[in-house]
């Protein structure tokens, strides 16, 4: 409250005010009405118009208004709160800021360092609570008013896949796209190379390993110059614009385009890959079925095994492969497939047996488990610290994009992976912050010998009559790692005993199964 009277009384003086103002463009000087030379004429010829007000400071930023990070917004900032000028002027709110939130955060900081903020064209005054709560009424219409511009990029570009037009940015390998239309033009020596893709899969019954291993010994390469993998070959059997079509969202606009392969064809191998258990669209809710993917390493490569399957003439064959030999074949990896099923029975009876018959071992990891937790508090706090801190930055950088996009510096199809990308982050950066959480506020307690005999029994009906998920979610809270030995043909998995979420510190206990 006592910094705003002194906000009233600066402006009360009205006189010897110094003032700053502040001028930003977003978008080309084309479209854009508020040129910063034309803001900065406004303001001048505002401030003249004022007695007693001297402009000692300019600040120009060419920036989205959906960010704070700006340089010269920065600047004024700092001068504020140096004591540099007394009044900061700019010819609209959404000048200054486009989102409600920094607008109320932008104000609270010239608000303490003792700065009165006006528009030219709008009529309030922070120093008196009706002033704040209308520029907070602008702000509110200055968010709108992006959001609404969002949304017409985005109708925009549903409305060019109507006509057929390529909206997603880079095109596919094979294609370009034609300046003037829009339209995807195919590239014949990439074209070849797509339809011998199709022809390789469809009707000479090659796996897409096979045909990225013909691609890069034939010399091909994809347009970055990187060889072709099992993935890339995937991507390009799935993509329906080498059938003539555009699909961006709920819109599909058939025979936009020349076709590089018949339709027949793009159908028959689209039931291929569904037979493989190759088609990434249908593989949805498949890794339900493998209990111990993500905890298996690579004795070769280090990269973790993953769920996979083959299709037999009478049934899928289910595997855990490593991800190199999967993604890369067995020129780049070549550890051994290892059967699930078997596996998977394997270390559940192992664990099983842990329960039934190691007592002892279980009592000591919990204590040892009690005593490391007390000793990594303050390592825990820490790191706690640093996570939230990072999340702040990635969702900071994810409204960042979003900006980028609104001012055309990013195309959707980059916006799309970027923002997938920095969200796959923040969830984990988000879990693993609920887990330090729950270790601060959750010290491992010893098990009551009876109450240690109704867990064994517990998961042992688990393991016997369990669901599929509910024998996953046993594996996921019960068992840290397997580790594979190739020269003795064993595998060892690693169990918890405390059943708290994991950490480096966290004592563990072995079992080995063949």
């Amino acid at each position: 409250m006592a910094r705003r009277n002194r906000n009233a009384a600066i402006i009360a003086k009205s006189s010897n005010l110094r003032v700053a103002i502040y001028v930003r463009r977003s978008t080309d000087e084309e479209n854009q009405p508020f040129t910063l030379e034309a803001q900065e004429a406004k303001l001048r010829s505002y401030i003249a118009s004022q007695p007693g007000w001297d402009l000692v400071a300019k600040f120009s930023d060419d920036a989205s208004g959906a960010k704070i990070d700006r340089p010269d917004l920065n600047r004024a900032l700092l001068a504020a709160q140096a004591g540099k000028f007394d009044v900061l002027l700019v010819y609209r709110v959404d000048r200054f800021t486009r989102r409600i939130r920094d607008l109320v955060t932008l104000l609270d900081e010239l608000d303490t360092a003792g700065v009165v903020f006006r528009s030219a064209t709008e009529p309030f005054d922070t120093s008196t609570p009706a002033g704040r709560m209308l520029v907070q009424m602008l702000g509110v219409f200055a968010e709108f008013e992006r959001e609404m511009i969002i949304d017409r990029v985005i109708n925009g570009m549903e409305r060019k896949a109507g006509k057929g037009q390529w909206t997603l940015g880079v095109a596919p390998y094979g294609y370009e796209v034609n300046a003037e239309t829009k339209h995807l033009v195919p590239i014949p020596t990439e074209a070849s190379v797509v339809a011998e893709i199709f022809n390789l899969y469809t009707f000479r019954r090659q796996g897409a390993r096979n045909i990225a291993t013909l691609l890069n010994q034939r010399g091909h390469r994809r347009r970055s110059g990187k060889p072709w993998s099992f993935k890339t070959v995937i991507d390009v059997l799935v993509n329906p614009a080498y059938i003539g079509t555009v699909a961006f969202r709920d819109i599909e606009a058939d025979d936009a385009h020349p076709k590089i392969v018949e339709r027949e064809t793009f159908l028959k191998a689209d039931q291929i890959l569904t037979d493989r258990a190759e088609n990434p669209a249908k593989a949805a809710g498949a890794a339900s079925d493998y209990h111990l993917t993500g905890k298996i390493a690579c004795p070769q490569c280090g990269k973790s095994y993953l769920g996979t399957a083959a299709r037999g003439r009478n049934r899928t064959y289910r595997y855990y492969t490593c991800y190199t030999r999967n993604r890369y074949g067995t020129s780049h990896c070549d550890a051994p497939r290892i059967d699930a099923e078997r596996f998977d029975d394997l270390v559940l009876n192992a664990l099983g047996t842990f329960y039934r018959t190691s007592t002892d071992l279980i009592t000591e990891a919990i204590a040892a488990a009690q005593t490391d937790h007390r000793a990594a508090r303050g390592a825990f706090d820490d790191e706690l610290h640093t996570v939230t801190m990072a999340m702040a930055q990635k969702e900071t950088a994810i409204d960042r994009y979003f900006s980028d996009y609104e001012d055309g510096t990013i195309d959707k199809a980059r916006l799309e992976t970027r923002i997938a990308k920095l969200g796959d982050e923040v969830t984990k950066l988000r879990h693993r912050r609920d887990e330090l959480q729950l270790h601060l506020d959750t010290e491992p307690r010893q098990i009551a010998p009876g109450d240690l005999a109704k867990l064994s029994q517990h998961i042992a009906n688990i393991i016997d009559t369990g669901t599929t998920a509910e024998r996953k979610s046993l594996c996921e809270v019960t068992i840290a790692e397997v580790r594979i030995n190739r020269k003795t043909q064993t595998a060892t998995p690693v169990f918890r005993v405390n059943l708290a979420p994991p950490t480096a510190q966290e004592p563990t206990r072995q079992g080995e199964c063949a």
